[in-house]
């Protein structure tokens, strides 16, 4: 419970951080980001819908347990990006240290996650099950992604914007490809 916790608002408040900036990431955070950019819709609950319909795959494919604290993480992690600007405030984010920020934050909210065996994204669960059925690397899966949403992003916002976004998003993917091993969650 305290390592979900501490995770939870660890990769929440690297999300608000983006957000606020007004800058995307990758997966299914960067997608949801996107959407609410252009519709006005809240962050948080765009994040909270896209997960929704991935769940009953998840259930199929990853497991019960997977499947619910995936489910919890994603519902807490939704509730938290609404509250936290009620609860913490930011004038003024250097665009450089808040994409910085919010890569490290994430990405190592994220890991503590993983940590647990949950995930925060509907597009995990189709890169791992694109891994199983068709042999596809989940990482190539989830990079693809990426290179999709951000050369769409290129179109939608202005180029230093994406860039912003894309340097946030190498810094956490960099923190989780440097620290992320199943075999150090091994109790022994």
């Amino acid at each position: 419970m305290q390592g979900f916790s501490i995770a939870l608002i660890t990769t929440s408040i690297g999300l608000v951080i983006i957000n606020q900036l007004g800058f995307i990431t990758g997966q299914t955070a960067g997608l949801a980001l996107v959407i609410s950019y252009l519709t006005g819709w809240s962050f948080s609950w765009v994040f909270w819908l896209i997960n929704v319909p991935f769940y009953a795959l998840a259930w199929f494919r990853m497991g019960t347990e997977f499947t619910v604290k995936s489910a919890i993480c994603v519902t807490v992690a939704s509730v938290l990006i609404a509250q936290i600007p009620n609860w913490m405030t930011f004038s003024y984010i250097n665009p450089l240290f808040g994409t910085v920020a919010f890569g490290i934050l994430a990405g190592y909210g994220l890991l503590g996650i993983f940590r647990h065996k949950g995930s925060l994204g509907a597009l995990g669960v189709i890169a791992l099950v694109a891994q199983d059925r068709f042999g596809v690397r989940a990482g190539i899966v989830q990079l693809g992604f990426d290179a999709v949403l951000f050369a769409v992003a290129f179109f939608l916002f202005e180029p230093t914007r994406v860039l912003y976004s894309l340097l946030g998003a190498a810094v956490l993917n960099g923190v989780i490809a440097f620290n992320h091993r199943r075999d150090r969650y091994i109790a022994n």
